[in-house]
C-alpha cells in the first residue's frame, strides 16, 4: 500500500508540477513556452478532487456553506433583511482573508447576492453584501451549476430557458427523421437521448416537482 501511495503522489505532483503553456494568435504567431507555477491542467478528471482537498479546511462561517469543486455559495436566513447583510458580509470577509492567504482569488465578475423569499411585498428588495470594501452586485435571478434561480424558487425561467433549448433540439431530430430520407432507429434513439433526455433531466429532482414542469413536457413528447 505505501509503494502505491508513492506512486499516486508522484503521478500528482508529475501533474501539477510540470505543466507548461504557449499563446497562439489568430494570425498563426506563437509565444515562447511559458512554464505553469500553480493550479491544476484544466478539464483533468482529477482537477475537482484536488482541488477539493486544496480547500478542505475552509474556515467556519456563521451562513452555511454549498460547494461544488470551485463554486461556492454561501447561504444565511433571518426575518431581518440588515441581518443577513450583515451576517453576509462578515462570511465573506472570512472568506477573503483564507483565499488571501492560500493565494486564491474570488471571481468579483461572477459573484452577486440575491435573495429567495416568497414575500411580494418586498419582491424589488436588493441586498446590499459587501467584500473589500465594494458592494456585490445583486442578482435577482442568478444562474448557480447551470440552473437559474428566482426568488420564490419556482425555476419558471429556467425552464422557459430550457424549453427554447429543447424546441431547437427537437428541430434537429425532425430533420434526421425526415419522411423522404431518415436515420435508423438506433441512431435516433442516440441522438435523442444525447440532445434533448441529457438536457432535459439535468438537475431535474431540483425542479421536477413543481408546476411549471409543464413548460418541457411537449417537446420532450416531441422528441419521442
Amino acid at each position: 500500500m505505501e509503494m502505491v501511495g508513492n506512486h499516486m503522489v508522484h503521478m500528482i505532483m508529475e501533474m501539477v508540477g510540470n505543466c507548461s503553456f504557449t499563446l497562439t494568435t489568430g494570425n498563426g504567431q506563437k509565444s515562447r513556452l511559458r512554464r505553469l507555477k500553480n493550479s491544476v491542467p484544466q478539464g483533468s478528471v482529477l482537477a475537482p478532487l484536488l482541488f477539493n482537498i486544496y480547500i478542505s479546511d475552509l474556515p467556519t462561517t456563521i451562513s452555511r456553506k454549498y460547494a461544488y469543486a470551485d463554486d461556492l455559495a454561501v447561504m444565511y436566513a433571518d426575518r431581518d433583511w440588515q441581518a443577513v447583510e450583515v451576517e453576509l458580509s462578515k462570511d465573506m470577509a472570512t472568506l477573503g482573508e483564507y483565499l488571501q492567504t492560500w493565494k486564491l482569488k474570488l471571481s468579483t465578475t461572477k459573484t452577486v447576492s440575491a435573495v429567495f423569499h416568497l414575500n411580494n411585498k418586498e419582491a424589488k428588495r436588493e441586498l446590499k453584501v459587501n467584500f473589500n470594501h465594494e458592494t456585490l452586485p445583486f442578482c435577482s435571478e442568478p444562474k448557480y451549476l447551470g440552473v437559474t434561480l428566482d426568488r420564490p424558487l419556482t425555476y419558471r425561467r429556467h425552464l422557459e430557458s430550457l424549453r427554447k433549448k429543447l424546441t431547437s433540439r427537437d428541430a434537429l431530430l425532425r430533420r434526421l427523421a425526415g419522411s423522404g430520407w431518415g436515420a435508423g432507429v438506433t441512431t435516433l434513439r442516440t441522438a435523442t437521448l444525447a440532445l434533448v433526455h441529457s438536457t432535459a433531466e439535468y438537475c431535474a429532482p431540483v425542479w421536477s416537482r413543481n408546476a411549471h414542469t409543464r413548460l418541457i413536457d411537449p417537446t420532450i413528447n416531441d422528441a419521442l
